[in-house]
């Protein structure tokens, strides 16, 4: 049975608008890359606390998509990040902390930097 095409159209943004691959995508939601290869070919589905870190990845790589190229992405977020304290975007993302990220990316769109 197949499942949902959006888990497989979220993957292939996160890879083409962010950067990312199965393998960046497997350690921020905590799973084997096969894993993540299964929620791409729709043999499986995330779980919902996965699924919510998808969805936030997908909405910050989008956001940052309005400004930076996608191997910039990346490297925004695993770069330690002042504005978030000296801590990764990736690893909040994980930790289900995304509007501390939200917070940076408003400051993005209304000023311009970051």
């Amino acid at each position: 049975m197949m499942v949902s095409t959006a888990i497989a159209r979220s993957i292939n943004e996160l890879e083409t608008i962010g950067g990312l691959n199965g393998t960046d995508i497997a350690n921020v939601t905590s799973v084997s890359k096969a894993t993540v290869s299964r929620w791409r070919n729709g043999t499986k589905r995330p779980q919902p606390p996965n699924e919510r870190v998808l969805s936030d990845l997908v909405y910050v790589v989008k956001r940052l998509g309005d400004y930076y190229t996608n191997d910039e992405i990346r490297m925004w977020l695993y770069a330690p990040h002042p504005q978030l304290q000296g801590q990764r975007a990736i690893d909040l993302i994980h930790a289900g902390r995304v509007e501390e990220i939200f917070r940076v990316l408003d400051r993005l769109d209304s000023d311009g930097y970051l």
